[in-house]
């Protein structure tokens, strides 16, 4: 029983430290732009990169290259 004196501030104070970084984030702005990153994964980065080549050619890229891949 004696413990439940230290686990209560404990845990008001643990509680208000979490609120304390909520707001903190809030304000930093870390919940802005929740969908972003989501529908950024999607999007083709290399769509203009081989623009350049013939249709049977391939552009070789530096670690893709594996030595039976030729």
């Amino acid at each position: 029983m004696d413990v439940i004196y230290s686990l209560i501030p404990g845990m008001i104070f643990f509680g208000l430290v979490f609120v304390g970084v909520l707001i903190w984030a809030i304000k930093r702005g870390q919940y802005e732009d929740l969908e972003g990153d989501g529908n950024r994964i999607l999007m083709d980065d290399d769509e203009g990169e081989n623009k350049d080549l013939e249709p049977g050619e391939r552009k070789k890229r530096v670690g893709l290259n594996f030595p039976d891949d030729d």
